[in-house]
């Protein structure tokens, strides 16, 4: 049967396994399971914990029985993970409170209180700008506003962690309680320069550092599974990685200028500095890409809160489609001259990158009465790949040049809204054949980490299916400046 390594990626809207063959470092098999959102109040959303960790076991299993694989044929163990996402558990590993999501913009009043002071004087060292995207602000909401973790931090059994530590500590029954730079850099409380939590910001926030995980190396071990009822003991978990660090991995971006953008929830860019941490001015974020060996490698990010969830609205609340892979048969129905005004801002939470308005809400703009689905469905894919192409532009003005844009994540199979991409940002858009990069990066991480394979190695197992060029550069062109002369009267 030969022997696997498995890669476990705790996203937003469900958890997928994937096994690869540690030899081939071929996929051998793959299983998710989506689970509920949760939407306490208009602005928030959050997760159950304990449903997360109930899909990592299910996912873990299904994985294992489709290709009839012993649990014991697992070699070592790849952590990837949503974010920002904040979760609060006893040092028994029992939630406290609902996981805090990314999306969730409860902390808005805050930031927007002290934003001004935050950027001027933290932002140089945490590359962020204070936003309720980010980790720190959730922490704080859960200290000020829950009574479970209030009590838990006066007892000193308070866990505050993103996602990728939660599942850790789950998988090694509490003994492991560690983060590292692709995540720590996401909770606005590292120090770039260090890697290491700032008193500074930890003081800034009130969070109390003994609630905090230790920062590792990305590629390192983590620690070994425990008291499990679907793995085996011993199995050596040696990768954790934020999801956008591990599909820029998982897309070989290891030189300077290279870029990758995944289209899940949202859309998310990143490019690879090197060991040189841009300070962008362009509103970009400056974040880890990882840590390996003492070295420290940087990215900078742009990000759109909302991609294929904006095709997800079309489905469920508007009810155009049925499922959301049947958007680009109907988008493709309507004319450039069907679409000449009729602009899509996908801001459902708020704009992200490069503008930073939290506040902002979602809008068709455009309308007439003849106006019909398969117009909404394409400015609906126009929206989303305009609003990438405000970060592309942002890159191009931080850094004067970046490569041709590695794609991945399961939009990407909608070739339509590639070649949108490729027409807006006058980029070569290059699709990969295996478009699901985020688990696999996370199990080439953990073959690093376990020492099977070197960093260089993974250029060579990126392959590419198709690539699209730019075209109607006269449409493209309108649509474009339409697009950001409407940001700036309706928007800023």
């Amino acid at each position: 049967m030969g022997t696997f390594v498995l890669a476990i990626d705790q996203g937003t809207t469900g958890t997928t396994a994937l096994l690869i063959d540690s030899q081939s470092l071929k996929i051998a098999s793959e299983a998710s399971k989506d689970y509920p959102q949760i939407y306490p109040k208009p602005g928030w959303v959050e997760h159950d914990l304990n449903e997360i960790w109930k899909t990592v076991a299910e996912t873990v299993k299904e994985v294992l029985s489709k290709i009839s694989a012993s649990p014991k044929d697992i070699v070592s163990i790849g952590i990837t993970n949503q974010r920002e996402t904040t979760c609060a558990y006893t040092k028994d590993g029992t939630p406290l409170h609902h996981a805090i999501v990314w999306q969730d913009r409860r902390t808005s009043e805050f930031c927007a209180e002290h934003r001004d002071h935050f950027n001027k004087k933290f932002k140089p060292i945490t590359g962020l700008p204070l936003d309720p995207y980010f980790s720190a602000t959730k922490m704080k909401w859960l200290l000020e506003n829950s009574s479970a973790v209030q009590a838990a931090s006066r007892e000193n059994n308070l866990c505050l962690s993103t996602i990728d530590t939660f599942v850790l500590f789950k998988l090694t029954q509490g003994l492991s309680f560690a983060t590292e730079p692709s995540n720590a850099s996401r909770t606005q409380l590292l120090s770039l320069d260090s890697f290491t939590w700032n008193d500074e910001l930890l003081s800034f926030f009130k969070i109390p550092r003994t609630a905090l995980p230790k920062v590792q190396d990305t590629f390192s071990h983590f620690g070994e599974t425990k008291g499990l009822t679907f793995l085996p003991d011993g199995i050596p978990i040696t990768c954790l990685f934020g999801d956008q660090q591990s599909a820029l991995f998982g897309q070989a971006c290891l030189n300077v200028g290279d870029l990758k953008c995944t289209y899940g929830t949202g859309a998310f860019l990143l490019v690879n500095t090197g060991e040189t941490a841009i300070q962008s001015k362009q509103g970009l974020l400056t974040t880890a890409a990882y840590g390996y060996k003492g070295k420290k490698v940087y990215a900078l990010e742009g990000s759109s809160y909302i991609a294929g969830a904006a095709v997800q609205w079309l489905r469920d609340s508007l009810k155009m489609i049925v499922k959301s892979s049947d958007v680009e048969s109907l988008a493709s129905q309507a004319t450039d001259e069907q679409m000449e005004h009729l602009l899509f801002y996908p801001y459902f939470s708020g704009i992200g990158a490069p503008y930073w308005v939290p506040e902002a809400k979602a809008a068709i703009l455009g309308m007439t009465r003849d106006t019909a689905t398969e117009q909404i469905a394409r400015a609906c894919l126009e929206g989303i790949t305009l609003a990438v192409n405000d970060c592309v532009k942002a890159f191009i003005k931080d850094l004067g040049h970046i490569n041709d844009i590695k794609v991945d994540g399961g939009a990407t199979a909608n070739n339509l809204l590639m070649q949108s991409q490729s027409n807006f940002s006058k980029k070569n858009i290059l699709r990969p054949q295996n478009i699901e990069t985020t688990a696999y990066g996370a199990a080439l991480g953990s073959m690093v980490g376990n020492g099977k394979i070197d960093i260089q190695e993974i250029s060579k197992l990126w392959k590419l299916d198709i690539k699209f060029q730019p075209s109607s550069k006269e449409y493209a062109d309108k649509k474009s400046a339409q697009w950001e002369n409407t940001i700036q009267k309706v928007f800023l």
